[in-house]
């Protein structure tokens, strides 16, 4: 559908990240196609409250991806006013605590590990927090080792940081290196051109450290462990390139150690 391009181009021009862009433009297709719409240009702000107040969402995650899409459709392709658009309100959000892996757990199982390059994603993974596309992403140039820094560049809502290197990680992606000899990014795919993917990513994980584990309980288990050390949650913050530090402070719900330290009054 040309207007599907349309949407896409604008999303592009203002500058949204591909993943979001790839997923709004899905969504738009689906309401497309469950409303029947004929003239996407004679969609009325009612006919979209309307369709969002009544269909059967599966989470809260994807009735705000809904609400999202359609607003700045409405914005960007009808033209509506943000008068309008104040209409669409977002559902309460879902405060879930994030599952962690158990420290030690944890460090057995990369420890087993003999597959170089698989020790080094994992490894990586849990002592920087850098999210599955960040690890896919990462590129020779972004290993300062001089400074022990790792630069993460365009992580989600297109924002750089800085993650600390560790020499343990350090002698795990040099060891890596000498055997792949890796072109631009750090974990080539089965070509030396092309990155390693977030599926293969998850595949590791499940296969080294088990069946009910995904790869982002990585990040979770890195930003608990970093609080139980006493790190700064402002610190935490920065280092997982958290917007909000209202989804920082959900990882205060899962530390096991700051829980047992709690003076309970009997």
């Amino acid at each position: 559908m040309k207007i599907l391009e349309i949407f896409e181009n604008k999303l592009r021009y203002k500058n949204y990240s591909f993943n979001t862009i790839k997923v709004y433009k899905q969504t738009l297709y689906q309401y497309f196609k469950e409303t029947g719409c004929k003239d996407p240009y004679q969609i009325s702000t009612k006919e979209i409250i309307n369709y969002l107040e009544t269909k059967s969402f599966s989470s809260i995650a994807q009735q705000n991806q809904f609400i999202g899409c359609l607003k700045l459709f409405a914005r960007f392709i009808l033209d509506k006013k943000d008068i309008h658009l104040n209409k669409i309100e977002r559902p309460k959000s879902e405060i879930k605590i994030p599952r962690i892996i158990e420290k030690d757990f944890l460090i057995e199982k990369l420890s087993n590990i003999k597959n170089i390059k698989h020790k080094a994603i994992l490894t990586l993974a849990y002592s920087t927090g850098m999210r599955v596309s960040e690890i896919c992403n990462l590129k020779i140039e972004d290993i300062d080792s001089k400074r022990m820094l790792i630069y993460v560049k365009n992580g989600k809502g297109r924002k750089d940081r800085i993650v600390p290197l560790t020499q343990t990680v350090l002698i795990l992606l040099r060891e890596h290196y000498k055997l792949e000899k890796p072109i631009t990014y750090i974990f080539n795919g089965q070509n030396k051109g092309n990155k390693y993917t977030p599926k293969s990513c998850n595949e590791i994980v499940k296969k080294y450290i088990g069946q009910n584990y995904h790869f982002h309980l990585l990040r979770h288990s890195n930003a608990t462990a970093l609080l139980e050390a006493g790190t700064d949650l402002r610190y935490i913050q920065s280092h997982l390139g958290h917007s909000s530090s209202k989804t920082t402070e959900i990882y205060t719900h899962v530390s096991t150690t700051k829980i047992q330290n709690l003076k309970v009054p009997i």
